[in-house]
């Protein structure tokens, strides 16, 4: 199973520490030091303070209801005009997944260069926008920008901006040395996902910025998953369709639990194909991770597991359909939650503080095209 590092808090005085709670993604933790991240202890403070997470306990959240959901890059003129003009520059990571681009400002993009951006993001599958002002922006207004690709998602669990429980925050604070712990038991922090996948319509088009990094490390991942269905033979492509999985989010509630952290919902179980498609490009991807996925419909145990195994073993090894995404200041990262899958890396240990911020807006409910051989 994968690793997780989850943080959490002591009583008296708020230190955060990793501890390894199953199988489910990262979730950042209950508490922070606020000594430490406003810089009054000594330390550098954090860049973005308005940006730190608070957990406000709260009553329950009524469950997610079903939405409509408009996919703009169905709209696109794939020559991209006002996405990439003249002067920009675009280098692709690898032939098929991960591309950077310099010298378009995001938050400057006209309707229809937010159409090229979805229609773009779903066929190089992750880009990175260097030089970005999001993380200067006013949170109203990045949250107005990224409500144009959805609905925006609120996390069950995580720490938000206070005021903003639609921004998700990743964050490791300063001399946070909870790594350690970590790896006395594990040898990897490598987690493959698809973001919540639990949830009845998981996102799409999504946004991650950077606010603090480390020196060094604390890479991100991309694995495109509709190349890894690509390399499957027509046979097997041919079994997996018609085939449904569990995706299950009541793991990353107990974890929070066990942390004293929030319950925003109750948790989520929902079932999707295991082959999906993707509305604007109608490609194939497969669509199932070992933080959320439980079991396919109708297979027995030992059935299920050996596809399942399988499928996590190709898109985790598959390094020649994969992408590494360096961060830099002023960072934006926009990947489809559909056709890919991630990983943080926690490969630094000088204890530097690791903060992003992430606008998840929610597209249609996952569903499959018939098999073409």
């Amino acid at each position: 199973m994968a690793p997780s590092l989850v943080e959490t808090t002591t009583e008296a005085k708020p230190v955060t520490y990793k501890l390894n709670l199953g199988q489910y993604k990262e979730i950042d933790g209950h508490g922070i030091d606020k000594e430490i991240e406003t810089g009054k202890a000594g330390s550098s403070a954090a860049k973005y303070p308005h940006y730190l997470p608070t957990w406000k306990p709260q009553e329950l959240d009524s469950p997610l209801q079903p939405f409509e959901h408009y996919e703009h890059g169905k709209d696109a003129d794939t020559s991209f005009p006002n996405l990439l003009p003249a002067g920009t520059t675009v280098t692709d990571l690898t032939p098929t997944i991960g591309t950077e681009v310099r010298g378009i400002q995001l938050s400057s993009l006209s309707d229809a260069g937010k159409d090229e951006l979805a229609r773009f993001v779903a066929q190089r599958k992750v880009v990175a926008f260097r030089a970005q002002d999001f993380a200067d922006l006013p949170i109203v207004d990045a949250l107005k920008y990224g409500s144009y690709f959805g609905r925006h998602h609120v996390h069950p669990t995580s720490g938000a901006p206070e005021g903003f429980p639609e921004v998700h925050l990743v964050h490791r604070g300063e001399n946070d040395k909870g790594a350690d712990e970590f790896f006395k038991i594990r040898t990897s922090s490598v987690a493959w996902h698809s973001d919540v996948s639990y949830e009845a319509q998981p996102p799409g088009t999504t946004f991650l910025y950077i606010l603090n990094k480390p020196d060094v490390g604390g890479d991100t991942l991309f694995v495109d998953a509709a190349q890894a269905y690509n390399r499957l033979s027509p046979l097997f492509q041919e079994r997996l369709h018609g085939l449904r999985a569990t995706h299950s989010g009541i793991e990353q509630v107990n974890a929070a639990a066990a942390r004293g952290s929030i319950k925003r919902r109750e948790p989520v179980v929902n079932t999707h194909p295991i082959v999906r498609t993707h509305p604007a490009t109608g490609e194939k991807a497969l669509y199932v991770n070992p933080q959320f996925t439980r079991d396919i419909v109708d297979l027995k145990k030992e059935e299920s597991d050996a596809i399942l195994k399988f499928l996590y073993d190709h898109l985790a090894y598959g390094a020649d359909f994969q992408a590494r995404i360096k961060w830099e200041e002023g960072t934006v990262v926009v990947w489809d939650n559909r056709v890919t899958q991630h990983s943080a890396l926690v490969d630094w240990d000088n204890g530097q503080r690791r903060h992003l911020a992430r606008i998840t807006p929610q597209a249609e409910r996952p569903y499959e095209t018939p098999f073409q051989g």
